[in-house]
């Protein structure tokens, strides 16, 4: 897969995360002025957010309201997208590792 050097970032990002916290996914975003947010799956007993659903909650309640893009690295291919409703049209790629 080809990915633009920006978005090659967010897979350096997504990857960091993941690794960090030893946690089944790890996702980036970047919003339309060039944040990023980024963030590891939660698996507690009172909560339960995918990669992607984390990051897109941190960026959101930053208060972004488009995101350019988002990466989740995973090893299921079962990553949902419609996290990202809202959002604009984000590029969307998901790494399986």
């Amino acid at each position: 897969m080809t990915l633009a050097a920006e978005d090659e970032k967010l897979v350096i990002l997504a990857r960091s995360a993941r690794a960090r916290t030893g946690a089944a996914e790890g996702a980036a975003v970047r919003d339309d002025i060039g944040r990023t947010y980024v963030a590891a799956s939660v698996a507690l007993p009172a909560l339960s957010l995918s990669a992607l659903e984390a990051a897109v909650a941190a960026a959101a309640s930053s208060g972004v309201r488009v995101l350019e893009a988002a990466v989740v690295v995973t090893s299921d291919l079962d990553a949902d997208a419609g996290v990202l409703a809202g959002l604009g049209d984000p590029a969307f790629h998901v790494v399986c590792e």
